[in-house]
């Protein structure tokens, strides 16, 4: 082999590997995804959840609105205290229609305007203890024979957001919905969502407090974050393949691909 030759065969060798290893760049940043990250709960074991985390009951915040529906053994005195459609909150939608919901809004300062009572204290407080709180005074002030206290949330909803299948508003009747749920009438983290790094955003005593959550962990079954709260928002982050498609850096790699061969091409017919 002369030296013409041979300097041929090390710049065909050169251009080779040098081909190579775009390639090789540029396939690890189309796909390269790492599968941990793709999958809820990586090691899945048994486990049993604490009842006191997953029972524990939201507190009242302001801006609720509240359901409260008072019954004694005298009909015709309870209903004093139990709101009228004459007396509902209207409320109106985004077409111009007005509609009336039947229910006590929780103020800015935390109160409620209570029939008879006047103002009560309902934020930062759970619906057991506001129950407790109205029936105790009923009692206390003989305003009512053995009441019964009915408390339910008008507007309990919580926000998915982020890279999901369906971002939305999602409203809970039952006032009881863990993460996983919210997530699945979503329709669930696409592909391109990171479940290692889902935020939640969560507003408790008036400060809104951001929460991560590992999806990929079993430690999700342990946390106080198990169950959302009224309010509650949820955020999926975009995994680096969602960000470097959108922000254009797959668009250069078919230009890179293509200059490659055609730079392997040339240097195999090189006389």
């Amino acid at each position: 082999m002369n030296s013409k030759r041979r300097s041929r065969y090390f710049f065909r060798l050169k251009i080779f590997k040098i081909s190579f290893a775009v390639i090789a760049t540029s396939l690890f940043l189309v796909s390269c995804g790492n599968t941990k990250n793709a999958v809820y709960f990586n090691n899945p074991t048994s486990l049993a959840i604490n009842n006191e985390i997953a029972d524990l009951e939201p507190v009242i915040q302001s801006n609720d609105l509240l359901s409260i529906v008072v019954s004694s053994v005298n009909a015709e005195a309870a209903d004093l205290f139990n709101l009228s459609r004459n007396n509902s909150d209207q409320s109106s939608l985004n077409s111009g229609n007005t509609f009336k919901v039947s229910g006590y809004l929780v103020d800015q300062d935390g109160f409620i305007n209570f029939p008879i009572l006047g103002k009560i204290k309902a934020s930062g407080i759970s619906k057991k203890t506001l129950r407790d709180e109205i029936t105790s005074r009923l009692v206390s002030e003989k305003l009512l024979l053995d009441p019964i206290v009915e408390i339910r949330y008008l507007n309990y909803k919580v926000s998915i957001l982020g890279e999901v299948k369906n971002p939305s508003v999602l409203n809970v009747p039952s006032e009881k919905i863990s993460l996983l749920e919210a997530l699945g009438m979503a329709g669930d983290i696409t592909i391109y969502g990171r479940r290692d790094n889902v935020t939640l955003i969560r507003e408790e005593n008036g400060v809104r407090r951001i929460r991560k959550i590992d999806l990929t962990s079993n430690e999700i079954f342990s946390s106080r974050y198990y169950y959302l709260q009224s309010n509650d928002i949820v955020y999926v982050q975009p995994n680096k393949a969602k960000v470097a498609s959108s922000t254009g850096t797959k668009e250069w790699i078919p230009v890179v691909l293509s200059a490659i061969s055609l730079a392997i091409i040339i240097a195999i017919n090189v006389k």
